[in-house]
């Protein structure tokens, strides 16, 4: 049955992506209700940072959280919990009782929300797809996130101008029907579980030990978080460069959305690619084609060009992070997923935090070319490592379905 019969698959990516616009409406709404109530940048750049200070700290938990309670009851409480929270703000901007305060309190349960949601959805997906189709799934979750993210972000904008909480009313109500779609979604059960006797903490514990027990989890978590923490300085890089040699503002906006929509169009053909190379293959070329293609931004002026050489960058990690995951789900025993991507998440998103500021360091140490050689000589040593590694070689094309797990 291919996925488009897929009952369970298609409830679970339709409800997910009027979440994903959602968010991404409220998540660009959020500074600039900010900046309208209290005229502060710090303010809105607190707000934002809830968001993800949230998903990080509610991170390790919701991993061992997801591996032992319902994971599709994780999920519509998830979605409930974000519709009341959107629901707030739209009352209380309705009957113009808003405060920063408010705004903080509802990012940090938007944060908290998504964090456990993510790895009760990776959780479930292998439940709910053959494994022979699993890459096929991963990969259209990632268009999805980029269709998201990308329709989301314009509609928050246009929402906002026609008065400031209708991005909320439609946060709220995509929330709500991807709740009532989810009701529907039904999740084969899992195998009887004797209930958990270790304190969380270890389970937590049992998670990171098993994570980094698994050479090739490890050494491809190792290369999403070079990756990820080079590529965020050099976006930021990218966006001063252009600044500085006078790209117009409008320029720059375009700059961004060609990433977005180089991901997504990468993310349409990762599962073909994805099948026709290997995995090692398709995690080195991430790699090269990023080494070579930085260096580029030093010789080009124009926003248009610049959005051109991102959108190039974008078009190949789908197809790495489709092999990745689909085969770190694959090696995975289903009652350590949840704590799996959990910890995944967290890493990752370290590094994605830790680049703008590496970026802004860069900019204000060196000459913009030399801070992009700096990026670039980064994924370039990298890249060498990874070209050479052993682990990555032996990365199992077809790997075997993990057995289950002795242990918390």
């Amino acid at each position: 049955m291919s996925l488009t019969r897929n009952r369970n698959y298609q409830l679970l990516w339709i409800s997910q992506v009027l979440s994903g616009v959602g968010l991404s409406a409220s998540v660009i709404a959020f500074p600039l209700l900010v900046l309208a109530l209290t005229g502060s940048a710090a303010a809105s750049g607190l707000v934002l940072g809830t968001i993800a200070a949230a998903q990080l700290l509610a991170g390790l938990p919701a991993g061992a959280l997801v591996d032992r309670w319902d994971r599709k009851m994780i999920m519509l409480g998830c979605e409930a919990t974000q519709v009341l929270a959107a629901a707030s703000l739209v009352a209380a901007l309705w009957w113009g009782q808003a405060r920063l305060t408010h705004l903080v309190v509802v990012a940090a349960v938007m944060g908290a929300s998504a964090a456990l949601f993510r790895p009760a959805e990776d959780a479930c997906l292998p439940r709910v797809v053959p494994d022979d189709q699993l890459s096929t799934a991963v990969a259209l979750n990632a268009a999805r996130s980029s269709m998201a993210q990308l329709s989301g972000t314009a509609a928050g904008g246009f929402l906002f101008a026609i008065a400031r909480f209708v991005p909320f009313v439609a946060d709220a109500l995509a929330h709500a029907v991807a709740c009532t779609l989810l009701v529907f979604l039904r999740v084969p059960p899992r195998e009887a579980r004797p209930e958990p006797t270790r304190h969380l903490g270890r389970e937590i514990t049992a998670g990171l030990q098993w994570v980094w027990g698994q050479r090739h989890i490890r050494v491809t978590a190792l290369c999403a978080v070079v990756l990820n923490l080079f590529f965020s300085a050099f976006y930021l890089l990218v966006i001063v460069l252009a600044v500085a040699r006078g790209v117009p503002s409008g320029q720059v906006g375009i700059m961004a959305a060609m990433l977005g929509v180089g991901g997504l169009l990468g993310a349409l053909v990762a599962s073909r690619l994805a099948q026709a190379v290997s995995p090692y293959v398709s995690i080195i070329a991430v790699f090269w084609v990023m080494a070579t293609l930085i260096p580029v931004a030093v010789f080009l002026d124009s926003g248009y060009l610049l959005g051109l050489l991102l959108a190039a960058m974008a078009l190949l990690p789908a197809t790495a992070n489709t092999t990745i995951i689909t085969r770190q789900l694959l090696l995975t025993p289903d009652e350590l997923r949840g704590r799996l991507s959990s910890v995944l998440g967290i890493v990752t998103g370290v590094a994605a935090t830790l680049g703008p500021v590496l970026g802004g360091l860069l900019a204000t140490a060196v000459s913009g070319t030399l801070a992009v050689l700096v990026c670039a000589g980064g994924i370039a040593a990298a890249a060498i490592v990874a070209t050479l590694s052993p682990t990555l070689r032996s990365f199992p094309r077809h790997p075997v379905v993990a057995e289950p797990h002795r242990g918390p």
